[in-house]
């Protein structure tokens, strides 16, 4: 072996190819063993992997091996995300067919992961645009559909004309497409829709048992679902029979309303400004305010407009009129779509009525303070007692909410209400390259479900996709055309896809059982496999994806696929890569090709660089310098291995029971960072840290067997710290650790040898005595590891008896440490 030489490329490729022909990490249930489930979010097939998926997949490569040297049976699977825009307009940009485009980019992508080394059981692959994928979730649309969890609505929907489809809230971005970036306009439509709402409560409610998520995503999932508790109460409308509805969460202000708000898509609106002045002016300001608010980021305050819709209110507790406006801070979305608003006691009402020259009316006083309706200069929104509301005057604001809110009950014009800000999943799109809506519409019998045994419903491959993107699906007879089956008459299949969201949302579990022929789900694979132990991809997926496939699993339980509440029991939220100060990307010119860096240095140095970066969950600032000292490190390891391969390939023996002072040094270090790297592995996946350790661990080893060294190390302690070295390096560094390990004379895998204990005898530093004083005095004595922390040395000064007789009642100034020394308590 050349002590010169480290072909990392002759040594990827030697393991990469036994682990591929020996199958090493396939896997399969075993109840005798306990089993570890680890899942990063799988991949979109655009063609190459970037240095996102480098960093994720590596992350939880290491898991996962790290894991199985613990002897866990771990399920660590790989597969594609793969219906979705991007194929088609690839399609249309290469003139070449989606399907195409999809397959040629997955063996691509396959051949870069496996040159990364990942330990993916490959036999488990799955693509969701498969129809032995794609079938099973038909089916789950069938059976929602039955149990009235999924419908068909006409709504206001977000158009993207570049991409021909229709659009989530969630995938529309300051008024854009989440997909090409083009502006977003609301047109009507007929979709079908999931009914995501009627498992909002338990989304809501299971947040709190999701001990091992970030919070910072659970508070992005609660405010999502965005639960309220209030009052519903109907307003009469002046001249007319109908009433407007309101939500309001502060009932025990309702004696301060002065106007009405509603959404500009009311559909009371119509009916308000008929016949009125403000008739035409009000659809005016409707529809610029739909295309402002497509084009508005989300987190962005809009400017608070209305226009007055030419009706009134009757407020059912005073008899007041109230002038309706038309507002555009009004969702339709959320609640009924209208309040009442209080602008003494709600700043945006408060701004509204400012602007528009509304009267402001003050009924609730905090205590200790007057408020006066003409003079105040902003909103109060806290609590407080009521003033001029009749009975209610008097009470304190929680008893005002109970009581006002009973009023209307029991004069049947009101009740007690909880909303929610989440809306029902809509899923129809109106591209190809999806996965088939199975119903069928027949003008005798309506919409009728595609029976089971005529699933599944596939994509015809005989197509040509527009340059307009249309969907050929809308015009292929062959596809649409077909029989009723429940009249046997002419009928006509649905022609809009999925979103493909909802290949993703359930995929995790498909992985437990990819090649099961007989259901969705083999129900003692999932039972042995499921919930997925961890889960690892970017936080940008906090809502959608998240949120959706928590949704999923609640489905799949109700249909008695699943016995498991929720999916993903650890979430990992990994940071991005940042390069020149923002993220990585073509648009910015800032992209680093993961394949340059594999062929310049290899795989081994790429891993190495991503984990020692920064933690996972931080973002990761790329530096050409700390892939070269990642390179660096491995040559340096790699060289020490080859220079003492004639003590490494000995016959291994313990280390010896006495041992002079380096031997004794270096075998302390090897404890001490196997029970490092361990810790740091096992807590909160601080590779950077571990990486660090294992180094600090070869500067010793190299300090102690140097030339300068001065007394001779056994070769047994040396062994230790070698083997310690490649074996805790080994989940980073696969191929490398691999290749010395077999160098050094091991016939077993190194991926399959446990994980070290370390002795916590030999990791215990040399004790040493330490001096306390108080006032520089001394007064007790410490016998304590050298190195001890600084405040546990202050913990153990301040409880040692003697110097608690010379300290007493007396107030410490501070406590001086002088390292390996003593301490001087200053009183």
């Amino acid at each position: 072996m050349n002590p010169e030489t480290y072909d990392f490329a002759a040594i990827e490729k030697k393991w990469q190819d036994t682990w591929r022909t020996e199958k090493t990490f396939k896997v399969n249930a075993d109840t005798n063993l306990k089993k570890y489930y680890l899942l990063e979010m799988f991949p979109y097939p655009s063609g190459r992997i970037h240095m996102g998926h480098v960093r994720n997949y590596t992350i939880g490569d290491v898991v996962a091996r790290f894991k199985r040297m613990q002897g866990y049976n771990v399920l660590h699977p790989m597969g594609w995300d793969a219906f979705g825009l991007p194929a088609e307009n690839a399609a249309i940009k290469n003139n070449t067919h989606p399907a195409k485009w999809t397959y040629e980019n997955i063996d691509y992508m396959r051949n870069q992961l496996q040159g990364m080394g990942l330990s993916y059981d490959w036999d488990r692959e799955l693509a969701t645009c498969s129809p032995e994928y794609y079938r099973w979730e038909q089916l789950f649309f069938i059976k929602l559909y039955e149990k009235g969890l999924v419908y068909p609505k006409v709504t206001t929907v977000n158009w993207c004309e570049t991409c021909q489809t229709v659009l989530a809230n969630e995938q529309v971005i300051d008024g854009c497409c989440w997909r090409c970036d083009d502006s977003v306009l609301p047109r009507e439509m007929n979709g079908w829709f999931f009914k995501i709402t009627e498992y909002a409560e338990e989304l809501l409610a299971e947040c709190d048992n999701l001990k091992g998520w970030p919070e910072k995503v659970l508070t992005m999932q609660r405010n999502w679902i965005g639960k309220s508790t209030g009052a519903q109460i109907d307003f009469d409308i002046e001249g007319h029979d109908e009433k407007l509805t309101i939500f309001t969460t502060r009932p025990d202000t309702i004696f301060g309303a002065t106007f009405m708000s509603v959404a500009p898509d009311h559909p009371l609106i119509p009916i308000l400004t008929q016949g009125t002045a403000q008739e035409e002016k009000t659809k005016e300001f409707a529809h610029a305010t739909l295309l402002e608010k497509q084009r508005q980021n989300p987190d962005d305050e809009l400017e608070k407009k209305g226009v007055f819709t030419g009706s009134y209110a009757i407020n059912p507790y005073t008899g007041d009129k109230l002038p309706i406006y038309a507002a555009n801070f009004v969702l339709m979305e959320y609640g009924t779509g209208a309040v009442m608003a209080v602008p003494a006691h709600d700043q945006r009402d408060f701004e509204f009525a400012k602007k528009y020259s509304i009267p402001i009316k003050v009924v609730i006083q905090p205590l200790g303070e007057k408020l006066e309706s003409d003079s105040i200069t902003e909103a109060y929104e806290g609590p407080g007692n009521l003033i001029d509301s009749d009975t209610f005057s008097g009470l304190d604001s929680e008893q005002a909410k109970s009581a006002i809110t009973e009023y209307a009950d029991s004069h049947k014009f009101g009740k007690k209400q909880t909303t929610f800000r989440l809306r029902d999943w809509g899923i129809s799109r109106q591209r190809y390259w999806g996965a088939p809506i199975p119903m069928i519409y027949c003008d005798a019998c309506g919409v009728q479900p595609v029976p089971e045994q005529d699933l599944p419903v596939t994509l015809p491959d005989n197509v040509t996709i527009e340059q307009s993107g249309k969907s050929p699906l809308h015009d292929l007879e062959s596809f649409y055309k077909t029989t009723c089956p429940k009249c046997g008459g002419e009928g006509r299949r649905e022609t809009d896809t999925m979103d493909t969201f909802v290949e993703s949302s359930w995929y995790y579990a498909r992985y437990s059982c990819p090649d099961f022929t007989e259901g969705p789900l083999d129900k003692d694979a999932v039972a042995y496999w499921l919930p997925v132990d961890q889960y690892i991809g970017g936080v940008e997926h906090a809502i959608l994806h998240l949120l959706y496939a928590r949704f999923f699993t609640k489905i799949m339980r109700d249909l008695g696929y699943l016995t498991i509440d929720e999916p993903f029991a650890n979430l990992l939220t990994q940071g991005m890569v940042i390069k020149d100060g923002t993220k990585m990307s073509k648009s910015k010119g800032n992209v680093v090709d993961p394949d340059v860096l594999i062929k310049k240095y290899g795989a081994d140095t790429v891993r190495l660089f991503s984990l020692f970066a920064a933690p996972p969950e931080r973002d990761l600032e790329w530096n050409d310098k700390g892939v070269e000292g990642a390179f660096r490190f491995l040559n340096r390891v790699f060289r020490f291995v080859a220079e003492n391969m004639d003590i490494l390939k000995q016959e291994k023996s313990s280390v010896p029971a006495e041992m002079n002072n380096a031997g004794r040094d270096l075998h302390r270090k090897t404890h001490q960072t196997i029970r490092k790297v361990g810790s740091d592995i096992k807590g909160n996946f601080h590779f950077n840290t571990a990486i660090s350790a294992i180094m600090e661990l070869t500067n010793t080893l190299y300090n102690v067997t140097g030339e300068n060294s001065k007394e001779p190390v056994d070769d047994e302690v040396i062994s230790e710290a070698v083997e310690a070295i490649l074996t805790l390096l080994s989940p980073m560094v696969p191929h490398f650790c691999e290749e010395l390990w077999q160098k050094t004379g091991h016939t077993s895998l190194l991926s399959f040898t446990p994980w070290p204990d370390f002795d916590p005898d030999a990791a215990k530093e040399d004790e040493i005595t330490l001096v306390i004083q108080v006032n520089g005095k001394v007064r007790g004595r410490l016998q304590v590891e050298a190195g001890c922390e600084e405040e546990t040395l202050k913990e153990m000064s301040l409880a040692d008896e003697k110097v608690q007789k010379y300290i007493g009642d007396k107030d410490i100034r501070k406590i001086i440490v002088v390292k390996n020394k003593l301490i001087n308590i200053v009183v």
